[in-house]
């Protein structure tokens, strides 16, 4: 039979419902758990107030929604389900001729288009808030007096120096040979004071080795001044290449707009950027991902017959299998990071195994 638009809108503003109710209950309590931990880390460090805090925990909440997204659909999903149930409307419905596959469609489109939502629109919030929260932690927390960001237009350095000055380096081009990092047509921005500009250097070649930036080919800017050409010049930094390295930003810094961009660009270097395709080709799974979780809050919360007991025992069922599904997803990535794995099939193997679990149980049960 052809399923109603009435019946199905019913049924996805019942999930809708309950999902919005089970997601803000996990975020809030997350929120709280992560507000504790930054007050843990940044007790005995003077001038961090609880509203910088509560501040750094709302900027990092976007990418923890990323993460528990698909329990939050697999537990809204259960709810939805288990509320149908015990209130007779799928009972109804099944002997009204309606499928298991009928009345999941409305709810399988639902949580299709919030997986799209949250990867092409939400996604590209969450990683400006989560850079944001980075640069927060590394100079409130960690205490680091350098910040790096890499794209398309080049590398862009800054580094604290002593007496509070700073030094901001931009370089057009960037590769990784050997233990050494080359660059070229750099710019380098000195300032005594955080917002007092002192001089320029505009370099037509530079490396980064050995705790210094080696200057090829350099002139001298300074207001007022004539421009002085030096041959070579040693600049001394406390930066190496693997801090390089590390602080490039993360994955979940960067939107699903700016990873195709910035990978390009990080491979031109000379640089690997295996975590970066990992992370989008995660973010291109994630919608099949939450539709793989609804079949498999299916299996466990449609029983015809409510009255036949074991409701802690399909809990349970539902909880486990959650968190065995996590913990795979966990041991694929980083099979898939170290490369024992291809990229994709880690990155997918949670969305086909959710998937396959879920229709192959329905199947045996509602059709075997």
């Amino acid at each position: 039979m052809r399923l109603s638009p009435t019946f199905s809108f019913y049924v996805a503003r019942q999930f809708l419902v309950a999902f919005a109710i089970a997601l803000a209950v996990i975020m809030g309590i997350i929120f709280l758990f992560d507000v504790i931990e930054l007050i843990r880390r940044a007790s005995g460090r003077g001038g961090v107030g609880i509203s910088l805090l509560l501040a750094m925990a709302l900027l990092k909440l976007p990418k923890m929604a990323h993460i528990i997204l698909p329990f939050a659909v697999m537990i809204g999903a259960m709810i939805s389900f288990w509320r149908m149930t015990r209130t007779h409307e799928l009972v109804v419905a099944r002997s009204a001729g309606v499928s298991v596959w009928q009345f999941l469609a409305p709810v399988m489109i639902a949580v299709f288009a919030i997986g799209l939502f949250e990867v092409t629109v939400f996604n590209p919030l969450g990683a400006a808030m989560y850079s944001r929260f980075e640069r927060m932690q590394d100079e409130v927390i960690l205490n680091r007096s350098s910040a790096l960001d890499v794209s398309e237009v080049g590398l862009w350095l800054r580094e604290g120096q002593e007496g509070g000055g700073q030094m901001v380096v931009h370089a057009d081009e960037v590769r990784q040979e050997g233990l050494t990092l080359k660059m070229q047509s750099v710019h380098i921005f000195l300032y005594d004071t955080p917002s007092h500009f002192t001089h320029r250097l505009l370099a037509e070649r530079a490396q980064l080795a050995n705790g210094t930036v080696e200057l090829e080919k350099v002139w001298h800017m300074e207001p007022g001044k004539p421009s002085v050409y030096i041959e070579t010049l040693h600049l001394p930094t406390q930066l190496t290449l693997e801090r390089v390295q590390d602080n490039f930003a993360s994955p979940e810094a960067l939107s699903f707009w700016q990873l195709p961009a910035f990978i390009a660009f990080f491979e031109k270097a000379g640089f690997t950027a295996v975590k970066h395709r990992m992370y989008q080709q995660s973010l291109l799974s994630s919608p099949f991902l939450l539709c793989g979780m609804v079949l498999i809050a299916a299996v466990f919360s449609l029983s015809p017959n409510i009255r036949s007991g074991g409701l802690m025992m399909r809990i349970g069922g539902g909880v486990a299998s959650g968190f065995v599904l996590y913990f795979f997803s966990k041991l694929v990535y980083a099979l898939g990071l170290s490369a024992t794995l291809p990229q994709m099939l880690a990155a997918w193997s949670p969305a086909m195994v959710a998937g396959l679990f879920g229709a192959g149980v329905l199947f045996h049960l509602e059709d075997g």
